[in-house]
């Protein structure tokens, strides 16, 4: 097939397009390189590809409606991975205008451009941010998420809100998935793992929010390629089963589908740097400051709609991630 994956210099989007690549599909990459953290790992990242047969690599911004324009009408996609976005809960705090406009208008114009390219499925990411106020766990699809508690949760919320109506109105296949905190190499700098890591060899302290009080469902990056190649083959359908007096918020009349995309397990935050402290040989300095607002406290998914749909879960443990993580981080940095 014919791919075309934004956000391909970001850490999902790149190792999405490889894998892709690996089995014989072309891939259009799009990114803007922004400066939302160093431009030169986003370049390092692109790297990797060495000019690999049937990559292109395209410089765009998706808020840039013309330019995401005739990137559809030149390379007629055959599908669709939306992975670029302003990522990030805390940064949402301070800089609002660029979560409207990459997430919100950016996606729009995804939506456009698929709608008139005549593309036959579109996957996109949304998060497990979505899930706000909610404090049942594991969080499940059908459960409410009107409770968003930070911009960037909202933007991913109004994306999936969008993507229901061009799934309605031109029946264009589209399937969200909420991820639930993704790591591994060549990860995100303004993440925990990369943070904590890098402060500890350096020797710095480590901002530990919520007194340390957090649980995640940490995800392993080759588990959500995994799970993301799967559905992209997956093309959403109508469910059959679907009911307006008592609707299911994850499936439709219409060819919509919304899935989590994570780890059912949630692993303490202090386990997981104790377990950063393992593989470094170090013990952190810790720093606990209380609760940030716009964070959950803690998170962990309920995968079973994928399982069903695509007989996949993720399985690598946390322990084999994390020394895989500071493995390659020792490398990329030569520490």
């Amino acid at each position: 097939m014919k791919v075309l994956v934004t956000g391909a210099a970001g850490f999902i989007g790149s190792h999405v397009a490889l894998r892709l690549l690996a089995r014989g599909d072309s891939v259009i990459g799009v990114d803007n390189l922004n400066d939302y953290y160093d431009p030169a790992l986003k370049r390092a990242r692109l790297a990797r590809f060495g000019g690999k047969t049937g990559y292109t690599d395209v410089r765009a911004d998706v808020a840039d409606r013309a330019a995401m324009a005739e990137v559809f009408a030149k390379h007629q996609p055959d599908r669709v991975v939306h992975l670029a976005a302003q990522a990030g809960v805390r940064y949402s705090l301070t800089n609002p205008e660029a979560y409207i406009d990459t997430n919100v208008v950016g996606f729009g114009n995804i939506l456009e451009g698929c709608r008139h390219n005549g593309v036959q499925h579109l996957v996109y990411a949304s998060s497990s941010s979505v899930y706000g106020a909610n404090t049942t766990l594991p969080f499940a699809v059908r459960q409410n998420v009107d409770h968003p508690l930070s911009l960037y949760a909202a933007t991913k919320k109004a994306n999936e809100l969008m993507a229901h109506t061009y799934s309605s109105i031109f029946g264009l296949p589209t399937t969200g998935l909420r991820f639930f905190t993704v790591y591994g190499p060549w990860g995100r700098p303004d993440m925990a793992l990369f943070l904590f890591t890098r402060n500890i060899l350096e020797g710095k302290p480590v901002d530990v929010f919520n007194h340390g009080k957090h649980s995640r469902g940490f995800t392993y990056i080759d588990d959500i390629v995994e799970g993301i190649v799967r559905v992209v083959d997956a093309t959403a359908g109508p469910d059959p089963e679907w009911s307006g007096t008592a609707p299911n918020p994850s499936t439709s009349a219409a060819p919509y589908r919304i899935y989590n995309i994570g780890s059912n397990t949630a692993t303490p935050l202090m386990r997981y740097i104790e377990l950063i402290e393992q593989v470094l040989g170090r013990k952190a300095t810790i720093n606990y400051l209380p609760l940030q607002a716009g964070d959950v406290p803690d998170s962990c998914a309920d995968v079973e709609d994928l399982v069903h749909a695509v007989g996949y879960r993720p399985t690598t443990p946390v322990e084999v991630g994390v020394r895989n993580f500071v493995e390659w981080y020792r490398r990329q940095y030569d520490v």
